[in-house]
């Protein structure tokens, strides 16, 4: 055991670290000057009760975040909206356009546990400005890739920057937020991930309408560097939660993997990689083989796989809305456990729908988004609730981006069945992932209401 012991939350599940009846639950005493509602104190009823507890600095350190998730949404999304594309240009078989996708989530398990050491050790926006800058530089740099090989590289470095980029942001809204609202602020953050794969969608049927195939797909990629933009901001506006960046300058322990599979954290640890891995491997299975689904299966234009999209992606930002506002309401664990379930059962649905019947595959879109999307609402809150300061960043990054990496393997196994399963039925394996996510809930605690010590 180390000698000076991080001390770790609860693991009995009761939630016994709760906040107090006036919804004080970030666990930090309230100091001079510090913004009404940061303490958990009253700011007033309302549907934006959860923003105005911010105050100013968190409200900020909001903006950075969306921002930040939104552009690195974008960024993902420029390959599976090229895939068809990019093969088509390299004479690639399914299996290799799905490496892509799975040597980008492989390499962010990296850069998600660096990310997550470097937030404990130099604070969790100068990390979050590295993060953005890695993404963006090697996504534009994809656009330059003059064969496969390169842009396996160039991909898989995308992927540094990409595996931190959440894990950092939500921690650092995480630590300005309250106990009471803390999952409804993290799921309006995770809802920018649908703002940008929204904005990849608009932007990836205006190139591929009005330019050859051959070039498109390299300048979607070039418009992922806008997110260098966004450090501009990030730069001179955000700040660390001041408490919780006192905390860890005072730990000797801070950003230690040694810590997050100390005896009593690693039964947490080795649980939270299984729930990362479950729902991540379906999820990241139905983002990177849909586009191309509805263009084989279906026999979609560019303009109808985007119009099927918008249906799919609307669906997801309420979805992620709606989930962090049940994610209070319910719990961390059964808002996980409800929408696992309905999104196997919309995997199935939406991928066994009779040919021609593609009015149908467009209004399931709808509830398929809402459900794989919902399910993500609870990650922000539930994963910085299980850690203490110390080694929050470590222990977030290392067990979502260590599910990412495994997860990974789901979008290649698909590429792999697609030859002989077809699309539509290899896509049925992301269903697998989500029951593998309600087995780990069993190992977890319930952590809703849980003061951030």
């Amino acid at each position: 055991m180390n000698s000076n012991p991080i001390p770790s939350a609860p693991q009995d599940g009761t939630g016994s670290e709760h906040g107090s009846a006036t919804g004080a639950g970030d666990g930090l005493a309230k100091s001079p000057g510090q913004a009404p509602g940061q303490d958990g104190s009253d700011t007033g009823g309302g549907a934006f009760a959860w923003f105005r507890e911010l105050g100013a600095s968190g409200r900020r350190a909001f903006a950075g975040a969306f921002g930040g998730y939104a552009l690195d949404s974008y960024d993902f999304f420029t390959l599976p909206l090229g895939m068809v594309a990019i093969g088509a240009y390299f004479g690639l078989n399914p299996g290799q356009t799905g490496l892509l996708t799975t040597v980008t989530l492989v390499v962010s398990a990296i850069g998600g546990a660096l990310a997550g050491i470097l937030a404990d050790r130099i604070g969790r926006v100068r990390t979050l400005i590295l993060t953005v800058i890695m993404y963006a530089l090697f996504t534009l740099l994809c656009g330059f890739a003059p064969n496969y090989e390169t842009l396996l590289v160039f991909r898989g470095l995308q992927g540094l920057g990409f595996g931190g980029e959440w894990a950092v942001g939500a921690i650092l809204v995480a630590e300005y937020a309250t106990a009471k609202n803390r999952g409804r602020t993290l799921g309006v953050v995770q809802s920018s991930w649908a703002v940008g794969w929204a904005l990849a969608v608009v932007v990836y049927t205006m190139v591929f309408q009005f330019l050859d195939e051959a070039i498109a797909w390299r300048v979607l990629f070039w418009t992922g560097a806008l997110p260098a933009l966004l450090i501009l901001y990030v730069r001179r506006n955000v700040k660390d939660a001041p408490q919780a960046a006192e905390q860890r300058r005072n730990s000797r322990d801070k950003g230690s993997f040694k810590a997050i599979f100390a005896r009593d954290l690693r039964r947490t640890t080795l649980f939270g990689v299984l729930l990362s891995t479950g729902v991540q491997g379906g999820y990241y299975t139905l983002a990177t083989w849909v586009p191309s689904y509805l263009k084989t299966d279906r026999g979609l234009t560019v303009v109808g796989t985007g119009g099927f999209l918008t249906f799919l992606i609307s669906g997801a930002f309420i979805g992620y809305l709606t989930g962090g506002y049940l994610t209070d309401k319910l719990g961390r664990k059964r808002n996980v456990a409800v929408f696992a379930v309905l999104s196997a059962i919309c995997v199935v649905a939406y991928t066994n729908v009779p040919t021609g019947a593609n009015t149908l595959v467009l209004f399931l879109g709808f509830p398929l988004g809402f459900c794989m999307s919902a399910i993500f609402s609870g990650f922000g809150s539930f994963l910085s609730e299980l850690y203490p300061t110390a080694v929050r960043g470590t222990g977030q990054g290392f067990v979502y981006n260590t599910g990412r990496a495994v997860g990974a393997f789901f979008p290649t196994l698909v590429g792999f069945l697609a030859g002989s399963w077809g699309v539509s039925g290899a896509l049925i394996f992301g269903a697998v992932g989500y029951a593998v996510a309600l087995v780990a809930l069993l190992g977890l605690p319930e952590t809703k209401g849980r003061a951030l010590v």
